[in-house]
């Protein structure tokens, strides 16, 4: 009898908290109030340059993204006029758990469970007008860290996870990236094929019925290269040369399926 009870008692708590995160997706995809979001900055390899980046960092430099996101919901028709608020916070005391490059399914469930309490913890810290998504940048210096590990965006959860370089000249790159990462939050899915990175047809391309479909003017932001014929792609510069296609502008609610 109690076995049942602490089972039943167990489900009501997971129903209670995933018709919160359903409730708090749905709220972050209506686009009828601004969504605020937390930028919190994060010394990845504990270097000077990391740390002499963060220290001057201001918001100043995340209002690219912002930025970005208000064109492009206005080129879909959406009325309110900054649909994204990002504001810095202070570094939390610690990082981000790490996800192996190497788990499975049961390390990434782990990781998962790991990075909501770490999120849980960051955020609750904050006293008032807490954000609803929190993007945690990790920031590197380039000479020890040339290539980055792979960046995560979690729409259940409302978290990213930025690998970024601590470099004004990677501005224009940081930004596409922490856009990418920010749109995976809202229900956006990769649009390239993992084994080349080439954008994949017609999602990927940010003007599908373009004629000729080659070269592309724009990388659409979740393929993150710009088509310039089979094979041949390229990487942007910086969100001017990014558009939100047309597949992607339908799974965050800019337009109907």
């Amino acid at each position: 009898m109690w076995r049942n009870i602490r089972i039943a008692i167990l489900i009501a708590i997971l129903a209670i908290v995933a018709y919160g995160a359903w409730l708090d997706q749905r709220r972050t995809t209506s686009w009828e109030y601004t969504v605020r979001v937390g930028a919190f900055p994060v010394n990845a390899d504990g270097s000077a340059v990391a740390a002499t980046y963060i220290a001057a960092l201001d918001e100043a430099q995340l209002r690219p993204v912002s930025d970005f996101l208000a064109r492009e919901a206005h080129r879909y028709g959406v009325s309110i006029d900054a649909p994204v608020e990002i504001k810095l916070y202070p570094p939390p005391a610690a990082a981000p758990p790490v996800l192996a490059a190497d788990a499975g399914l049961l390390g990434r469930a782990l990781w998962s469970l790991k990075l909501r309490r770490y999120r849980s913890q960051v955020v609750g810290d904050i006293a008032r007008s807490r954000p609803k998504i929190a993007l945690f940048l990790l920031y590197h210096d380039p000479a020890r860290s040339p290539t980055l590990p792979h960046s995560l965006g979690l729409q259940r959860g409302l978290t990213g996870v930025v690998q970024l370089f601590a470099a004004r000249a990677q501005a224009g790159q940081n930004a596409i990236v922490t856009a990418h990462e920010l749109l995976h939050t809202f229900g956006a899915s990769d649009k390239y094929d993992p084994v080349n990175d080439a954008p994949l047809h017609p999602g990927g391309f940010a003007e599908p019925l373009r004629e000729p479909r080659y070269p592309q003017r724009y990388a659409e932001i979740m393929a993150g290269r710009v088509p310039l014929g089979p094979g041949h792609q390229e990487m942007p510069d910086d969100l001017s040369q990014v558009l939100i296609g047309p597949v992607t502008a339908a799974e965050i609610g800019w337009r109907p399926h």
